[in-house]
């Protein structure tokens, strides 16, 4: 009986991780989040041991921080930090994309069928969609390469720099990022991955100078409604 609750406590402490990695990509939660310790182990039905056990793994990719006094909360990534997350997507996507050898025809297939999802979901005016969306062409691309410790890098960036934009970019400068994913993805396509990367460095430009330095405080809503449903609140779009 003790085995099998720890291997449900275990099985539960990857959908903690999962469940908050998700969250902010999907735009649903906002910097400065609080995650409590006892509601986190309420919301997935573990022991505080789990929930501190997951909460540390997220720390060490740069996800959640810890405060003596407060407790854990979602990053608020400084100015400094949000260059060297932009940075960090530069060296990383541009030297993926640059690596590769070939686009095979299932993945041009998936990035061709996540395109037309994003076009609908930008077209819909669905922020959360659209975020979500947005996001995973970066996540998809790397899984192109079938390396999977670049799939978790992606998506550990992806989410650092959503963090960011929910707090740096403005819905008025926000980029438009769904046309330089389609111009991004026919280069690749067309196997001039030199024009891919380079075309990949502006998009990413593109976003990092619709920042602004004013930081807007964003509010944090109810921690269980955020990580167990769909809803999202409005934010600017991002990558």
């Amino acid at each position: 009986m003790y085995a099998r609750q720890v291997d449900q406590e275990m099985a539960s402490d990857g959908r903690i991780d999962e469940a908050i990695l998700e969250a902010i990509l999907a735009g649903r939660l906002a910097p400065g989040t609080r995650l409590g310790e006892v509601q986190l182990g309420e919301i997935f039905g573990v022991s505080r041991t789990r929930v501190r056990e997951a909460l540390m793994k997220l720390e060490t990719r740069g996800i959640v921080r810890v405060n003596s006094r407060r407790g854990w909360f979602v990053v608020e990534p400084s100015a400094e930090e949000a260059r060297a997350a932009f940075q960090a997507r530069r060296v990383v996507e541009t030297g993926l994309i640059l690596t590769m050898r070939g686009l095979d025809p299932a993945h041009a297939a998936h990035l061709r069928a996540h395109l037309a999802e994003e076009e609908e979901a930008v077209v819909s005016g669905d922020i959360g969609s659209r975020t979500c969306s947005l996001g995973d062409f970066h996540i998809h691309l790397a899984e192109a390469t079938g390396n999977p410790l670049l799939v978790d890098i992606l998506r550990d960036l992806t989410a650092r720099t959503t963090l960011v934009s929910m707090l740096y970019q403005s819905t008025e400068e926000a980029a438009a990022s769904h046309g330089d994913h389609t111009a991004i993805f026919a280069a690749l396509e067309a196997g001039d991955f030199a024009e891919a990367s380079r075309l990949m460095v502006d998009h990413i430009d593109d976003v990092e100078d619709g920042l602004d330095l004013g930081v807007r405080r964003i509010r944090a809503d109810d921690l269980r409604a955020l990580l167990l449903t769909d809803a999202s609140p409005a934010r600017p779009r991002s990558s």
